[in-house]
């Protein structure tokens, strides 16, 4: 159970916490082993790790090994001697721990967006072929984007045959139904940290006769996963946000074991060959989950991601979560005790079964506000229109730093310095 800070109604949150309370709570942190697995800038307070993961202090050896050794020394021989056909799988492998599937269910490979195309146009393809009635791809109204305009490119090389349907409210399963081919959700909302209910959602699909892709790049990593457990059975996920891959790191792709040998490859590249060296000029799909490759994969990226899922060695999830869930209270309870009056509304479920690792706060000036916590140590992410958005990292954050943040933050809104013209000017990447 977790309990937040604010619980007893005896005593405000005010009397309750300081800096020296949250320094007990990180001497006593089961999880504070982990930190020592990141390089982290002596003095910063880092809360966009649902952005970008930090840096694991192992990387950059092993990336400067994998290419002074493996690609300048072994060269094309690496690809077996080093290892590097398989390592899409054997990183599928780890992440598969994460989110609580079989180590062969899992592969990374490819993006987000181009494995979520993957998985929603088999499942597409699949529900038509059983019931061509069923036209409907389903989603959030306010979806990731990518999730949205990769769909989007779907229908338009499906033409008519396709209806795209996006739907918002509480109960999103009041729109399965028997038209539906494939509904596609992300189980943490990468707005306001809401997390739906992945198991209720998938039971109502299964009764409905149709496949939920679950998008879980805001939860991978972050959340006590389970999605055997839960009726999942296809899902993508990001490599560079939680699972500190680095930027631009590759995805992962979780197909259900039983699903794997018969689910249609739309993109059907030459890695998901069943015998890729046989270049045969016909497709045969791998039966396993390494038809779910397309093209070559890039080494390099995907050894700095094996070593970001890497840093979760030995990590109880459950612990993970429990945490994360004590960092998002803190800064909550902060927030209301040392912020109130600055306008700032926070638009996460207090529900903390319902909220994942982050908080986002809405604000008429979010955008100048986070420039000049930026400028003071602080970085999170400004998201439009209107909202600051802090991510809490378990592995590395510790309830001291939520503690400076919320007082740089108070300091911030005090002193008015975001009313600085730098700024004010918006950047390419927000």
């Amino acid at each position: 159970m977790i309990v937040r800070l604010c619980d007893n109604p005896r005593m405000s949150p005010a009397t309750r916490i300081s800096r020296a309370h949250c320094e007990a709570l990180d001497r006593n942190d089961p999880l504070a082993f982990a930190r020592a697995r990141f390089e982290l800038p002596e003095g910063l307070v880092y809360l966009d790790g649902n952005s970008l993961g930090a840096l694991p202090r192992t990387t950059a050896q092993v990336m400067a090994r994998t290419v002074t050794g493996e690609w300048g020394n072994g060269l094309i021989r690496s690809w077996n001697q080093a290892g590097w056909i398989a390592l899409a799988v054997e990183t599928g492998r780890r992440i598969a721990r994460l989110i609580g599937v079989q180590s062969d269910e899992v592969i990374a490979c490819d993006s987000t967006s181009i494995n979520l195309f993957k998985l929603v146009a088999g499942a597409y393809s699949a529900a038509r072929l059983q019931d061509p009635a069923r036209k409907v791809i389903l989603s959030e109204k306010g979806n990731f984007p990518t999730d949205l305009y990769m769909t989007e490119g779907l229908a338009r090389l499906a033409g008519s045959d396709v209806e795209l349907r996006w739907v918002e409210g509480e109960d999103l399963a009041a729109h399965f139904g028997s038209d539906v081919a494939v509904a596609l959700f992300t189980q943490v909302d990468y707005r306001s940290g809401r997390v739906l209910d992945m198991a209720a959602m998938n039971r109502a699909a299964r009764a409905a006769g149709h496949d939920i892709v679950w998008d879980l790049s805001h939860s991978a990593g972050a959340l006590d996963l389970h999605l055997a457990r839960d009726g999942a059975e296809l899902a993508v996920g990001c490599g560079y946000k939680y699972l500190n891959g680095g930027p631009g790191a590759p995805a992962f792709a979780y197909v259900a074991r039983a699903r794997q040998a018969s689910f249609p490859m739309i993109l059907s590249g030459w890695m998901g060959h069943a015998a890729p060296f046989d270049f045969d000029p016909a497709y045969v799909p791998a039966s396993h989950v390494g038809r779910f490759q397309c093209g070559t994969p890039s080494i390099l990226a995907l050894r700095a991601l094996d070593e970001g899922v890497a840093t979760f060695d030995g990590v109880d999830m459950a612990a993970l979560r429990a945490k994360s869930l004590a960092l998002s209270g803190l800064f909550w309870d902060l927030m209301e005790t040392h912020c109130a009056g600055f306008g700032f509304v926070c638009i996460s479920p207090r529900d903390t079964a319902r909220r994942g690792s982050q908080l986002s706060f809405s604000h008429p000036q979010a955008w100048p506000i986070m420039q000049a916590l930026i400028d003071r140590g602080v970085i999170g992410d400004f998201r439009a229109p209107d909202l600051l958005r802090f991510g809490f990292t378990p592995l590395y954050l510790r309830h001291a730093n939520v503690w400076d943040a919320v007082m740089i933050l108070r300091e911030v809104m005090i002193s008015g310095a975001w009313r600085a013209g730098r700024h004010q000017v918006r950047q390419a990447v927000t």
